[in-house]
């Protein structure tokens, strides 16, 4: 496993659901995640009442500046999406530093996998680890939309 990346001076990471600021979380993914636009605000409730929710905070004025929800059973699987990062800390390494805490956070599961889908953030998530389907030709969806 590559070593997961320190988060910068100032910042902090946490697992703790009550300190997500969900209105912040929900603007940036409905308007500026390609994945999520248009979302509903209770849809992407209903979607962090079922994860494990990670949140990057600011040391100095508490506010959140990325997040990161994952679904798992916490025994085989586990599939990691809604990854942000707020645009005026982009380049700080705080995403990369994110998906390594959540990485090493699951770790102890005993996971055989994590998945994810990334349409721009390849670089990001090779640094930490995870590689293209071996295979992809064995996976199937069943998409809704």
């Amino acid at each position: 496993m590559t070593d997961t990346p320190s988060l910068p001076e100032g910042y902090e990471i946490s697992t703790d659901p009550a300190r997500i600021d969900v209105e912040r979380v929900h603007h940036w993914l409905s308007t500026d995640a390609y994945w999520a636009k248009g979302r509903a605000r209770e849809k992407q409730e209903r979607a962090m009442a079922g994860s494990l929710n990670f949140g990057v905070y600011d040391m100095v004025s508490g506010e959140q500046v990325a997040y990161a929800r994952v679904i798992t059973d916490r025994a085989t699987f586990a599939w990691l999406c809604d990854v942000y990062v707020d645009r005026s800390v982009r380049g700080k390494n705080l995403g990369t530093a994110m998906v390594g805490a959540v990485r090493d956070h699951l770790e102890p599961y005993g996971l055989r996998r994590i998945m994810l889908a990334t349409a721009d953030a390849h670089g990001v998530y090779a640094k930490l680890g995870f590689e293209p389907l071996a295979q992809p030709d064995i996976w199937m969806a069943l998409v809704f939309e």
